[in-house]
């Protein structure tokens, strides 16, 4: 259309369409055909995409996780200590509360494969059934756990303090020494199977191995037994 004739359409109130608002439409017509097939693309393939990331996702985790190491055996435990202690005190009590025994030294040493206390110059303090202090002393001692059963070890003594019993009957002071004694506190009772010497107020014996009960009183000597006894008054 050449200038003239647009000139004398726009004088003669006629107007020409404009064809670029409708290209517009068109493309967004496409524009959300494309969009809209998009989307049911993707609605159908988003499940596989998602476990796609999923197993990548676990497979890394994998990766980077430490690998379980086995259990380790358990260790068979050594005759070493395994802990000890200078200048210490062990006590032990009854039902009632009441003071059993006290052991005291200047180093103790715990063996965890036998639970056995070694103990360096001891010194134990324990109450018998009646009441009566016995105290006892040595150069070494073995100790169980809970200090029911102690050996005494190198210069051994045990001594009970003279005491009345419950007849009112006087029980002189008695003394035991040797080389090893071995005191069971919850029985009374006490034994050796190497030489040893009984004091008892004025009376002397020595024997090869000995066995005292103190429940029943009875003191057995046994192998070559030597006394000698003092004489009573009349």
């Amino acid at each position: 259309m050449s200038p003239d004739m647009s000139q004398d359409a726009q004088h003669s109130g006629f107007h020409l369409p404009r064809l670029l608002p409708e290209a517009r439409v068109h493309w967004r017509t496409r524009l959300a055909r494309v969009a809209y097939a998009a989307s049911n693309q993707l609605a159908i393939y988003l499940p596989a995409i998602l476990m796609a990331a999923l197993a990548l996702g676990t497979y890394w985790l994998v990766r980077i996780t430490p690998a379980v190491l086995p259990p380790e055996p358990e260790r068979a435990a050594t005759h070493t200590p395994d802990y000890f202690m200078r200048n210490f005190y062990i006590r032990s009590f009854g039902a009632q509360g009441e003071l059993k025994s006290e052991i005291t030294g200047i180093r103790v040493r715990h063996y965890q494969d036998t639970d056995v206390l070694d103990i360096d110059q001891p010194r134990i303090r324990s109450f018998d059934s009646a009441g009566r202090l016995v105290i006892a002393s040595a150069q070494r001692a073995l100790s169980n756990g809970d200090g029911s059963q102690v050996q005494l070890l190198g210069d051994a003594v045990v001594v009970r303090e003279a005491s009345t019993d419950k007849a009112g009957r006087l029980q002189p002071r008695t003394e035991l020494r040797g080389e090893f004694l071995d005191v069971l506190q919850n029985t009374e009772k006490l034994r050796s199977h190497k030489p040893v010497t009984l004091i008892r107020g004025d009376d002397r014996f020595a024997a090869d191995s000995l066995d005292y009960d103190n429940l029943e009183r009875v003191i057995q000597l046994n192998g070559r037994v030597r006394a000698t006894v003092a004489a009573r008054p009349r």
